[in-house]
């Protein structure tokens, strides 16, 4: 068996939607410019990020992560585009002042979300994101050291009640959230839940045998809903959109990959912000100040074609929206 260490970074993950992707964040990149600049917003081990640098001469990518693990394995990756790649170790909420620091010649193009946590973190069995084999419960997108997160263990060593079943409910979309979060706060009466065997197993005997019967396993939504709490990952993008909007250019187009409905929510909203006059109903002309900013690039949400699924299981779920800057207001007009 070939262990995941040991297999190239292109093996171990299968970028979605990648064609689409790059043909909305380059094909209105002319091939003669030299100072555009895309950011992928979430590097991971640098699947799209080495498309873009493929798919265009001379621009400059630069790949945010929180995860150390992904820039060692995304650098190796990428090391023979040189200066045109450049990382970032952040969380991608940070993407305005990453855009701040750009030269002043140089104009911010693109900017691509691939959302979720990773094929890297899913398939490291120490990293506790997946209930499907028995690891420590971390599930934090930077492990490190020097990380001041709190893990998915702490997390539920110190939630009450009240707040498990909020996190459960409202990031796993659990309707039994109520039963689960009681068993876990029996269960760690008497033992600490420590790995993601004892989670899932609480899980198992707090749902209804019926509701067991469909839906795939049933912790499933749970170690969602954690994963979600640990990283704040709802919260960093609620923030990372509008700033990233605001960062684009004039003619940069924004990409967003989404893979449960809580992401796409936040995602259309924040786009439809910018693609929809805010003009007051009935007002007899439109203020400038009112139209749009942006135009849509996807009908609603496009998804991955049959084969693509059958190809890449993981990308059953993926919804993708994008959309282009159309008039300037404030940083970004350049």
């Amino acid at each position: 068996m070939v262990s995941a260490e040991s297999r190239s970074a292109g093996d171990r993950h299968t970028p979605v939607m990648l064609q689409r992707c790059i043909e909305l964040l380059t094909e209105h990149i002319p091939a003669e410019e030299t100072q555009a600049v895309i950011i992928d917003a979430t590097l991971g081990m640098g699947g799209h990020t080495e498309a873009l640098l493929e798919a265009h001469p001379a621009v400059t990518v630069i790949g945010i992560d929180r995860d150390p693990e992904a820039h060692r394995i995304a650098g190796e990756r990428l090391a023979r585009f040189g200066s045109r790649f450049q990382p970032a170790r952040a969380v991608y909420d940070d993407i305005g002042q990453i855009a701040a620091a750009l030269d002043a010649e140089q104009r911010l193009l693109g900017v691509l979300f691939d959302l979720g946590v990773s094929s890297l973190q899913l398939d490291e069995l120490e990293r506790g994101f997946a209930y499907s084999y028995d690891a420590p419960l971390d599930m934090r997108m930077d492990a490190s050291a020097d990380s001041d997160d709190a893990s998915a263990a702490e997390l539920l060593a110190e939630a009450g009640e009240d707040e498990l079943r909020h996190i459960i409910r409202a990031y796993g979309e659990e309707k039994f959230a109520g039963r689960i979060a009681r068993r876990i706060v029996q269960t760690r009466a008497s033992q600490p839940l420590r790995t993601t065997k004892q989670l899932a197993e609480a899980v198992d005997s707090a749902m209804p045998a019926a509701a067991k019967r469909t839906g795939g396993h049933p912790a499933k939504r749970t170690f969602q809903a954690i994963r979600i709490a640990v990283n704040r990952e709802l919260d960093v993008l609620t923030a990372a959109l509008p700033e990233a909007c605001d960062a684009l250019a004039l003619g940069g187009r924004i990409a967003v990959m989404s893979y449960h409905s809580l992401e796409d929510r936040i995602t259309k909203q924040a786009l439809a912000k910018r693609t929809v006059s805010s003009a007051p109903h009935g007002l007899p002309v439109e203020l400038d100040e009112h139209k749009p900013t942006f135009r849509s690039l996807t009908r609603g949400a496009e998804t991955p074609t049959s084969d693509e699924i059958a190809a890449n299981p993981r990308a059953a779920s993926a919804k993708l929206r994008a959309a282009e800057k159309i008039r300037s207001t404030g940083r970004g007009a350049a």
